[in-house]
């Protein structure tokens, strides 16, 4: 609805990435324009803005008092993050009304820059769940005289940056476990399960290797699956709601009784979704990934692996460590032995030369005290060679002494 003679009243936000989305992190500064068009002149007593950033929940619960009675409990909370008013136009009162107190704002279009900081502490990631949000805008208002102020809100989107190049987020994450059905008296064998993957950290469109063994020893036929699932946890009067969510799934083979599958790196492509929050107070995302074994008229059995979605992917050298990393602990997991036979050390002619040796010989002690028996062990051996290197005990009979047994104790039963 058009109000007086403004045509349009508007906020653009000067983007600082090339998909033209107001995306900013904790420090960035934020700047944009309020503009204006006009098919007249009118006059304005100020142009203000107020930019906002909180977390808020919120969920209700019903409750029964008595056999007759009944009742709502609310729960809300909220956290700001960041509040920012400014002035474009005009004073901070706009209770007067005198003609020098007014601006005139000739027709056509009309650009207000303005800019702020975003503080250096840490912020919460933009997120709309369930029972709550994280939200950032900032809000314009044009007052006039006589008249209801104009508002106008345009939202921007806040990264709290997670980079999965860390320690603690490119270190692998495996798990074991087994089940035995039971039917009244009869006991079937167990169905065990064991899952790995490469790491914690990944960020949205990569794709999750899975490596797993499952193996059916029951008399069932089962079939073993993966899930990333999304955890929402609200937070609020000592109280707590969580929401659990699907974002992707794929199926593995059916497995008779006496089979095992095998998945050797199976892939499972993360969808676009939210960062993980994790340093909020009142509102907290994670993400999981389950390996289970959907089995019919029980209990399915499953392995909940952590994730962490970030925002900085990995790095060229964190994936070739990673990658070096995995396929140690993949082959000692996989259990492939070590080499038999260990590869002898270098020789002693390669490390020390015999004109080493000799010139070592051959330097007198520079001090008269350090004349002795001492230092002439000390200069006698310096640079000498180790003893020659062998796999064979050149002293068999130093180094095992065979046991002299009593010839009154019992012999071993």
């Amino acid at each position: 609805m058009v109000l007086g003679k403004v045509k349009s009243f508007t906020i653009s936000y000067d983007c600082l990435n090339d998909s033209n989305v107001p995306v900013f992190s904790s420090g960035d500064s934020v700047s944009g324009r309020v503009i204006i068009e006009v098919t007249g002149e009118i006059r304005v007593k100020s142009l203000k803005i107020h930019a906002k950033g909180f977390a808020k929940v919120r969920w209700t619960e019903s409750r029964n008092a008595g056999s007759n009675t009944a009742y709502t409990q609310n729960y809300t909370e909220e956290v700001e993050y960041l509040s920012h008013k400014d002035i474009l136009i005009g004073h901070e009162r706009d209770d007067d009304n005198s003609e020098e107190a007014l601006t005139t704002i000739h027709s056509g279009r009309h650009e207000y820059a303005f800019s702020l900081e975003l503080p250096t502490t840490p912020l919460a990631t933009s997120f709309e769940g369930k029972h709550g949000s994280v939200r950032y805008w900032v809000k314009a208002e044009l007052h006039r005289p006589w008249l209801l102020p104009m508002k106008t809100k345009k939202e921007f989107t806040v990264f709290e940056h997670i980079d999965i190049n860390t320690p603690l987020l490119l270190s692998p994450q495996a798990g074991t476990k087994d089940k035995t059905l039971c039917c009244w008296f009869c006991t079937s064998g167990p169905i065990s399960l064991s899952a790995k993957i490469e790491r914690k950290g990944y960020t949205p469109g990569e794709s999750i290797q899975i490596f797993a063994e499952i193996e059916n020893c029951s008399s069932r036929m089962v079939v073993p699956k993966a899930a990333i699932y999304q955890t929402q946890t609200f937070y609020a009067k000592g109280k707590m709601k969580e929401v659990k969510q699907l974002v992707a799934n794929l199926r593995g083979e059916s497995l008779s009784s006496g089979k095992t599958e095998t998945w050797s790196g199976k892939m499972l492509k993360i969808p676009p979704v939210s960062p993980s929050i994790l340093d909020c107070n009142i509102i907290r995302v994670e993400y999981s990934l389950m390996v289970y074994v959907d089995i019919p008229g029980a209990i399915n059995l499953s392995l909940n692996l952590p994730l962490v979605i970030g925002t900085i992917p990995l790095h060229p050298f964190g994936s070739r460590t990673s990658s070096v990393s995995s396929q140690c602990s993949m082959t000692s997991w996989l259990g492939m032995a070590l080499p038999e036979r260990p590869e002898a050390p270098p020789s002693y002619a390669e490390i020390v030369t015999d004109e080493q040796r000799q010139s070592s010989l051959d330097v007198a002690p520079a001090r008269e005290e350090l004349d002795g028996p001492l230092f002439a062990y000390i200069h006698e051996f310096r640079f000498q060679p180790p003893p020659l290197y062998s796999e064979v005990d050149p002293n068999p009979d130093q180094a095992s002494c065979p046991e002299v047994r009593r010839l009154d104790a019992c012999p071993s039963r």
